[in-house]
C-alpha cells in the first residue's frame, strides 16, 4: 500500500514538471507583427498614392506597400497643397496583448518627407506639419514644424522624443493600439516662373523599406507587465508577477498541491 502511495505521489510531480515545460509561450512574444519586449520597433508601410498607411511591427513585412519606399501626392498649380491621414495598425493586426511601457522611458519617433508648397501669407491658410500621436482615440502628444522650415521640396527627418508618462504606462489590447495622424496645409507655387517649369505642389512621406536609407519608425520602450509602475491596477503584486511571468503557473500550482496532499494522506495513515 505504502509503494501504492508512493507511485501516485511520483506520477502527480511527473505531470507538474510536464506541465511546468509545456506552458504556454506569450503568443504577442512570437508574432513579429506584435510589439514585444525584443520586438518594440513599430515601422510604416503605406501606398505609392499615400491614400493608405499602416503600421506593425515587423521590420521585414513590407507586403501590400510601395515598392519605391515612400507615397507621394501631387497638387495642380494654384491648388492648395494639404493633407490629412492617419497611419493606424494594420487590419487584423490589433494587439494580442496588452502593451506596457517603463515608466522611465522615452517613445522616439522619426519619420522622413518632402514637400513643395508656396509659403504662408497674411491671406493663405496654412497648418504647419503636425504628427500626432493617438493612444487608441485619445489624443497623446503632437509635433510641429513651420511651413517655411519643411516646403522646399528637399529631404528631411523629424526626430521626436516623447517621454514616457502615466498616461502610456498600458496601451490596452483592441482598443488603444497607437495611431500616428499627419496634417499639413500650405499654397501652391504660382508665379510667372510657372510659364516655363513645372509647379506641381507635393507631399511625400518616405516609409519604413525606402532606398535611401532613411529611419522610419517609432521605438516603444516596451517592457513586461511585472516590471515597476506597469502592474495597472489588475494582477499587481508577487501573485500577479509570478503569473505573468510563468505561463501556466497557476495549473502548475494546483498539481503541487494535489501532490504534496497525497504525500501528507500517506504519512498520517502510516502514523494511525
Amino acid at each position: 500500500m505504502q509503494a501504492r502511495r508512493r507511485l501516485q505521489a511520483l506520477g502527480l510531480v511527473l505531470i507538474l514538471a510536464l506541465s511546468s515545460t509545456a506552458a504556454p509561450a506569450s503568443a504577442q512574444a512570437n508574432d513579429p507583427k506584435q510589439p514585444s519586449v525584443d520586438n518594440p520597433h513599430m515601422h510604416f508601410w503605406g501606398t505609392a498614392q499615400l491614400d493608405q498607411c499602416w503600421t506593425h511591427f515587423d521590420r521585414n513585412g513590407s507586403e501590400g506597400s510601395a515598392p519605391e519606399g515612400y507615397g507621394e501626392e501631387t497638387f495642380a498649380e494654384n491648388a492648395q497643397v494639404e493633407v490629412d491621414y492617419t497611419c493606424r495598425i494594420e487590419s487584423g493586426q490589433t494587439f494580442k496583448e496588452d502593451m506596457y511601457l517603463s515608466e522611465n522611458g522615452t517613445i522616439k519617433i522619426e519619420m522622413s518627407f518632402r514637400i513643395s508648397s508656396q509659403d504662408c501669407t497674411d491671406t493663405s491658410e496654412c497648418k504647419n506639419l503636425t504628427i500626432t500621436l493617438f493612444k487608441g482615440v485619445s489624443e497623446i502628444a503632437m509635433f510641429t514644424k513651420s511651413v517655411e522650415t519643411v516646403n522646399n521640396y528637399e529631404d528631411f527627418t523629424i526626430s521626436w522624443d516623447i517621454p514616457v508618462n502615466e498616461t502610456m504606462y498600458r496601451w490596452n489590447k483592441s482598443g488603444e493600439e497607437p495611431a500616428i495622424r499627419v496634417e499639413y496645409s500650405a499654397p501652391n507655387p504660382s508665379d510667372v516662373s510657372c510659364f516655363f517649369f513645372d509647379c506641381s505642389g507635393s507631399f511625400l512621406m518616405y516609409y519604413s523599406d525606402n532606398e535611401d536609407n532613411y529611419s522610419v519608425e517609432a521605438n516603444f520602450p516596451v517592457v513586461n507587465k511585472t516590471e515597476p509602475g506597469t502592474d495597472g491596477g489588475d494582477g499587481g503584486g508577487i501573485g500577479g508577477a509570478v503569473d505573468d511571468a510563468l505561463p501556466g503557473f497557476g495549473l502548475a500550482a494546483g498539481v503541487a498541491a494535489l501532490a504534496m496532499a497525497a504525500v501528507a494522506a500517506g504519512s498520517r495513515q502510516r502514523k494511525e
